[in-house]
């Protein structure tokens, strides 16, 4: 799809050339590119060389009488029409680890991206480390007072952990291009939420618990079984009703996850779910985890 118009591109394009800002990074530009694309078997553009390696080494190397951006208007690359996962790619690529090591400068151009991106609904965030360095890919934004965004923002507030924080912007990042691994995510949210908040407490798990018997003690250990609100308590039935709800929502996603999700080996006739149902877990993981996390240092 091209979600991503010829307007925010070279925007993006325009904004990286004003701010002067070297799209190959500490690489060469042929290095840089054929990370990306097969140079030797895209076509050149000068008759005297037989592919786009050729002629890229005559004019950037040998003579260097291309514009220094020439990448960004060369139709074989096609930036400003390809598709956006291409787009997007090209993007991350510029903030990779192996591309840029200063973290201040990968910072800088990722703001600028998502700056520009944001007009459009994108965003490229960290989903991943590699030996300490961010690793992106860009997305789909979420919008919305209830969104699957801003509830990990607001995890990642409540509980500044780097593995929580991976997990969410996986979750995120995943759930388009690969429902069930974002379904799967969710759940290992849940029982990532469930074991730290036993750690914090000084309290020991079985580690051969499955997540709702995991759900269900971390819920006595933060006092949020029914039985625990009095009927003295305003509405007392009604938040007896939604905490009894807590295990069916874990065992729901549990199930989903088993069927549908990454963690299990599937045969080849398998059909996963759409991206729709990946955000209803999702949204229902994160959701959860926020209630616990906040209850849990609230508790504190």
């Amino acid at each position: 799809m091209k979600e991503i118009s010829q307007i925010t591109r070279r925007d993006l394009f325009d904004t990286l050339r004003i701010e002067d800002i070297w799209w190959a990074g500490e690489l060469n530009e042929i290095d840089f590119l054929s990370r990306l694309y097969d140079l030797e078997s895209m076509p050149s553009n000068d008759y005297r060389f037989s592919n786009a390696l050729g002629d890229i080494y005559q004019h950037r190397v040998n003579n260097s009488d291309w514009d220094d951006y020439w990448v960004f208007d060369d139709e074989r690359f096609n930036l400003l029409k390809c598709q956006d996962a291409a787009f997007l790619n090209f993007l991350c690529m510029m903030i990779h680890p192996v591309i840029r090591r200063d973290s201040h400068e990968v910072d800088t151009i990722n703001k600028i991206f998502n700056d520009i991106l944001g007009n459009d609904s994108f965003e490229i965030v960290e989903i991943t480390q590699k030996s300490n360095k961010p690793i992106f890919n860009g997305k789909k934004k979420f919008t919305g007072k209830t969104s699957i965004e801003n509830r990990g923002k607001e995890i990642r507030v409540i509980f500044n952990a780097d593995y929580v924080t991976q997990q969410i912007n996986s979750m995120e990042s995943l759930i388009e291009p690969a429902p069930y691994q974002a379904i799967g995510i969710a759940k290992e949210l849940i029982e990532t939420a469930c074991k730290e908040i036993f750690i914090s407490r000084q309290k020991e798990y079985d580690k051969s618990w499955d997540l709702s018997k995991l759900m269900k003690e971390t819920a006595k250990l933060l006092k949020l079984t029914p039985d625990d609100i009095s009927d003295e308590a305003k509405a007392a039935k009604s938040i007896r009703q939604i905490l009894g709800s807590l295990a069916s929502i874990v065992q729901g996603i549990a199930e989903v996850r088993n069927d549908y999700g990454s963690g299990h080996g599937k045969d080849g006739s398998f059909k996963g779910l759409q991206p729709r149902h990946a955000k209803l877990a999702a949204g229902s993981a994160s959701t959860l985890a926020v209630f616990l996390l906040e209850t849990h240092e609230i508790r504190q």
